[in-house]
């Protein structure tokens, strides 16, 4: 570390927090808190849903050191195409209607009771864990730290500014956070094209298998993926977004521009991971990006891309913490006691929530292996017994809370027991991965309780 890199890195988060505390105060509405007052312009939105989609950014790299451009088939395509579908379909009625988040849907659509049950299941999947450890490792491989204050400097300054501005304050270090992200891999490629040769070299010098689409796994595995890619449509940060945009055609045109962003930046990411296998084919795949440019980049440079792998994580950081400060705060402590339609002192339950979150996520952060296994477990688990209940919410098919209830906790239980059957005997039942088991007996059961057709 250069003393220009440690000045690059300290103006960043003297800048970063003081963009997350400018204008901010404990004082405002609940609305205001949560949605920004329903007023996110186009360039907010973009940039704030661009920046918070790549949270597992080590992941990214480590997948593509090991399977090449399979990570484009698994993290890049599939969420184009449910992007896509979600800003047609779904973005302007999310826009239209009064609700501050998923739970808020189940409940009006379903009951009390499923609002509840549906925001323990967004918990898991709006968790900051696995970036906050990603977040701390990168800080011990890159600066020296031990892992314990690195994770608790990465939790405390990445959702300290919530506490006061709460979605404004994320949204305005969204847009420091999404310039940095694209800068500091543009500065990558750009290197690391003049230290080793143009893009067209790494196809004679690396083995064919990091140009198989499958990336040697096999067809089930790669559509699994695909599949848990229908997490967009139960994604709360989309949902968030798009409810808090000042317009259905703004959440619709922020979505599909947005589209074109996540394209430029995953050529930026795999591209830049095929780099890393070439010039350093002996290294740790998680480091794969870290260790490229330390390897290549000069002094400041090198502090402006560490900069750009900060804010990548970081913009996941503190979205996915106000997120689970909201479910757990207003979804579920705040529902629990109070069943009127409108929650009283939203914003101090959030509050309390921050709190227990960040503290649960930090002990999480400290037990999970693998960001990318957890992905896939979560994917596979939580996704079948929300996805297909929440698209009902958009039709006239009713439920009771019982039947509902049922309906999206048989899957996840079923998927669990799927799970650890082939954790411990090596292989999943017929081959056939938890997600299909969990998904179809979702739709079986939504078939046999419904009262009306779709």
């Amino acid at each position: 570390m250069h003393y220009l890199d440690w000045f690059a890195i300290g103006g960043y988060f003297i800048l970063l927090l003081g963009l997350g505390f400018y204008k901010s105060s404990k004082k405002g509405n609940d609305s205001d808190f949560i949605l920004a007052g329903r007023k996110l312009s186009l360039p907010g939105f973009i940039a704030t849903l661009v920046a918070t989609w790549y949270g597992g950014i080590l992941g990214v790299g480590e997948n593509t050191y090991h399977y090449g451009i399979q990570t484009w088939f698994i993290f890049a395509f599939p969420y184009y195409v449910f992007g896509l579908l979600f800003a047609i379909f779904l973005a302007p009625k999310i826009r239209n209607l009064p609700h501050h988040s998923i739970p808020d849907h189940f409940r009006k659509h379903f009951g009390h009771n499923a609002g509840i049950f549906s925001a323990v299941l967004i918990l898991f999947l709006a968790s900051p864990a696995p970036y906050i450890l990603s977040f701390g490792i990168l800080l011990q491989h890159t600066l020296g730290w031990n892992l314990l204050p690195a994770i608790l400097f990465s939790t405390i300054v990445s959702l300290i500014y919530i506490w006061y501005g709460g979605f404004r304050s994320v949204i305005r270090t969204d847009i420091l956070q999404f310039i940095f992200m694209f800068t500091g891999f543009v500065f990558l490629l750009v290197f690391s094209w003049n230290y080793f040769g143009p893009p067209k070299k790494l196809f004679t010098e690396l083995p064919e298998h990091y140009f198989d689409p499958t990336g040697g796994n096999s067809i089930q595995y790669i559509l699994v993926w695909f599949f848990i890619a229908l997490w967009t449509f139960i994604d709360p940060g989309f949902y968030q977004r798009t409810a808090a945009a000042k317009s259905p055609e703004t959440a619709q045109k922020g979505i599909l521009i947005s589209i074109g962003f996540w394209f430029v930046f995953d050529f930026l990411t795999i591209s830049t991971g095929l780099y890393a296998v070439a010039i350093l084919p002996n290294q740790t795949a998680a480091m794969a990006y870290p260790e490229l440019a330390a390897h290549i980049l000069p002094p400041f440079v090198y502090g402006i891309f560490l900069i750009g792998l900060f804010s990548t994580i970081m913009s996941t950081i503190d979205s996915n913490g106000l997120i689970s400060a909201i479910t757990f705060g207003r979804d579920i402590l705040l529902r629990v006691q109070q069943k009127d339609e409108y929650g009283k002192d939203e914003t101090r339950y959030i509050r309390k929530g921050l709190v227990v979150m960040a503290i649960i996520a930090v002990l999480l952060a400290l037990s999970i292996p693998s960001v990318i296994q957890l992905w896939y477990v979560i994917g596979s688990i939580i996704v079948p017994g929300i996805l297909l209940p929440f698209l009902m919410t958009f039709t006239q098919t009713k439920l009771n809370d019982g039947k509902i209830i049922l309906t999206m906790i048989l899957p996840v239980i079923i998927a669990i027991f799927w799970f650890f059957y082939g954790h411990f005997s090596g292989h999943y039942p017929m081959g056939i991965e938890p997600f299909y088991p969990g998904l179809i007996i979702s739709g079986m059961l939504l078939y046999h309780f419904s009262e009306k057709d779709f």
